[in-house]
């Protein structure tokens, strides 16, 4: 399963899309029971009630926030958390009056806002820390590993511009939260014998292992879509014309996971440590 995430405000987005790929046969889009689209907390109780059994998940989003270069979520802050699960609890906790699960509360915070880049030109003082190497922000170990991959990803601390993720995995962090240990995240919990798994992923990896480049990630035609399912294997799916480019990053995604799942070294990153995997988390398929 693929979900493309999103952090807009209101009660349905209709950037979530999420799409099923079985063993075998093309990826299908699911929809929600009576609505046109999802809200995050029709995907929570999927993931927490209504997966398929041994289901891998890849959430487009970041789970967690820089902590390596800094050793540190917010390096200053005396009550800046442990690792990721601490993390995701504050964020629950601080926007707890926030609906729709959204992370308003947090990124205006009083202390934390410093650390953030938020839109009108606000500016956090600690945005740019010593440690950060890109204009771009404070990235995790992750991120350095995509941008080597070829993608361009940007600081979750940054919430400007049509590129940022920032928003989207706040929220995100607040649905793993809410989903408790129903079911477990990779790397921040170990990787189950059985049972479902939710991982981080990054669907332009998924685009790149389909034969695009990153810059042409993107798809919003069928025509384009199949033809990078081919490259993975897939069959393709049933439409023409255009296609909305939330479902088409599902769609793909979904059926790359079918291929990506068996192999060992993407379950086994080079660079992640067991200190790295519970604070920072890492995306499947970078490495």
């Amino acid at each position: 399963m693929a979900i493309d995430w999103s952090g807009a405000l209101g009660p349905r987005q209709k950037g979530i899309a999420v799409a099923l790929c079985g063993r075998e046969g093309a990826p299908e889009l699911l929809r929600p029971k009576g609505h046109a689209h999802w809200s995050r907390g029709e995907v929570l109780h999927l993931l927490r009630d209504g997966l398929p059994p041994d289901t891998l998940v890849g959430l487009d989003l970041g789970i967690s926030l820089p902590f390596a270069d800094a050793g540190a979520f917010f390096p200053g802050w005396a009550e800046s958390p442990a690792d990721a699960r601490a993390l995701w609890a504050l964020i629950d906790k601080v926007c707890a009056e926030d609906e729709h699960l959204s992370a308003a509360s947090f990124v205006d915070h009083p202390e934390l806002s410093a650390y953030f880049r938020r839109h009108g030109g606000r500016e956090g003082a600690q945005f740019h820390l010593p440690q950060a190497l890109h204009r771009r922000g404070r990235m995790r170990v992750t991120e350095e590993a995509q941008a080597r991959a070829g993608c361009k990803p940007y600081s979750n601390f940054n919430l400007v511009g049509a590129a940022q993720v920032g928003k989207s995995s706040l929220t995100g962090m607040r649905l793993l939260h809410r989903l408790g240990g129903a079911v477990s995240v990779w790397p921040i919990d170990p990787l189950p014998e059985s049972g479902s798994v939710v991982t981080e992923i990054y669907t332009t990896l998924a685009a790149v292992a389909a034969g695009r480049s990153a810059g042409r990630a993107k798809m919003t035609d069928y025509a384009a879509l199949n033809a990078a399912l081919a490259v993975l294997g897939s069959p393709p799916v049933a439409g023409e014309g255009a296609i909305d480019d939330h479902s088409a990053d599902a769609l793909l995604t979904a059926a790359w996971l079918r291929t990506a799942a068996p192999r060992a070294d993407l379950w086994k990153p080079a660079e992640m440590t067991a200190e790295l995997a519970r604070t920072e988390g890492w995306t499947f398929g970078a490495l």
